[in-house]
């Protein structure tokens, strides 16, 4: 379902990916793991739309997303690509509710089929008490399900998680792992996760190793 091919990445005359093949298939929940520096963020970044690569090529549901640009790069990263960051990201200006339906607005989806969406995915994150909060107003494991459910609420193809547990204390950590799981196994989601973290990668299907800007 995603395919990359020979990512070399250069940061001036600091070679930081270094001709990286990676394979993706549907419901799979891949980790990379590598210590820092590795290279691990700025792979992830390229796969997801946010970077591009000095060379090679990624190919996401059978599109080469190197031939797209500008609206059409924007448009399809928003349709098949959902994000959780380490740090959230929320919008502090918005209700958990609010933070979540965004993807959707922007895809111009009908407001009330968004809104309905984005109440059972928080629902289904045991926050429906916290629809009207804002993002000052919840806990960090809450905080972390909203933006899990604001990556969720277009059906993204595939959901790419960088050091999503690197903010929580071990409980909210081993939460958020099992609902990557429960997900997987409810929805078929797929998940690419960048992690230091010993035990989410240990839950994944696979694990990749990354050093010097290689997949070991």
């Amino acid at each position: 379902m995603l395919t990359a091919t020979n990512i070399i990445k250069n940061y001036g005359s600091l070679p930081v990916l270094r001709g990286v093949d990676i394979n993706i298939q549907k419901a799979e929940i891949v980790s990379i793991v590598g210590s820092s520096g590795a290279g691990k963020s700025t792979l992830l970044h390229i796969l997801g739309t946010l970077d591009t690569a000095d060379q090679g090529s990624v190919s996401l549901e059978g599109e080469r997303i190197e031939a797209l640009n500008g609206k059409k790069l924007s448009a399809f990263r928003n349709k098949y690509i959902g994000f959780v960051f380490q740090f959230h990201h929320l919008l502090p200006e918005f209700t958990a509710l609010e933070n979540v339906c965004i993807p959707g607005w922007i895809a111009g989806r009908k407001k009330k089929e968004i809104t309905e969406k984005a109440i059972n995915l928080l629902t289904t994150l045991g926050l429906a008490d916290r629809l009207e909060n804002k993002p000052q107003q919840l806990s960090g494991g809450e905080q972390q399900r909203v933006a899990v459910a604001r990556a969720l609420i277009n059906d993204p193809s595939i959901i790419m998680a960088d050091e999503p547990t690197g903010n929580l204390d071990s409980a909210n950590a081993k939460e958020l792992h099992q609902l990557f799981i429960d997900l997987r196994d409810q929805f078929k989601q797929t998940f690419l996760i960048v992690t230091h973290n010993e035990e989410l990668a240990q839950m994944s299907d696979r694990i990749l190793h990354m050093k010097d800007g290689k997949i070991i």
